[in-house]
């Protein structure tokens, strides 16, 4: 029986955003995870079973027991139409403030303390990131555009292009911002650092 106390998780609502698309296992769930939500938002191969227990104990998700290769049955999980309600209500719910962890800035924040070529090497290869990035966005794009459903906002490849597009554009907007921060070290004269 459902349990009306149980919502769900960001993490929940990215695990019901994968069932909207197709019924998956639990494996297939923690493989989704990786690609394509991988890009944007991330969990650990032992968060995803215990959501979809919660998921399924407050009637979101809907399983049923298919024969499996492991020791345990599998289950394979479908979105149910609370779950699907759900999911639409918070896709156009309240925006919350987001905390920001970006490793990459917070590196970028100390760059002063490294010698020039140090430096220099470190936006190489923050670039060279953004651009093995980019061109994956950039294939995935290419296989989905020409397909009817990417233009049609009820259909899941519409949000796949949108995203792709996203992604696509960020990433153009970092290799613009790598290569304008290659130009300023390169014209740096670099006195000495502070506090040295």
């Amino acid at each position: 029986m459902p349990d009306p106390g149980v919502t769900a998780s960001n993490l929940g609502f990215a695990i019901l955003g994968l069932l909207a698309r197709r019924a998956s296992t639990g494996y297939e769930v923690a493989q989704r995870m990786r690609q394509p939500i991988g890009y944007f938002w991330t969990a650990r191969h032992s968060q995803i079973y215990p959501e979809l227990n919660r998921l399924d104990a407050a009637g979101l998700v809907e399983h049923e027991v298919i024969e499996g290769a492991g020791p345990r049955p599998t289950k394979r999980y479908r979105i149910a139409s609370a779950g699907r309600d759900a999911l639409a209500a918070w896709v156009v719910g309240d925006l919350e403030p987001q905390p920001v962890r970006d490793l990459e800035v917070l590196r970028l924040w100390s760059i002063w303390t490294v010698e020039p070529d140090a430096a220099t090497e470190l936006v190489g290869r923050l670039e060279a990131v953004h651009q093995g990035v980019l061109d994956r966005y950039l294939e995935e794009l290419a296989e989905i555009s020409d397909d009817p459903g990417a233009r049609d906002p009820s259909n899941p490849l519409f949000a796949s292009r949108i995203t792709l597009e996203g992604g696509i554009r960020s990433r153009r907007t970092a290799l613009e911002w790598c290569a304008w921060m290659r130009a300023e070290l390169a014209a740096a004269e670099r006195p000495g650092r502070p506090g040295a």
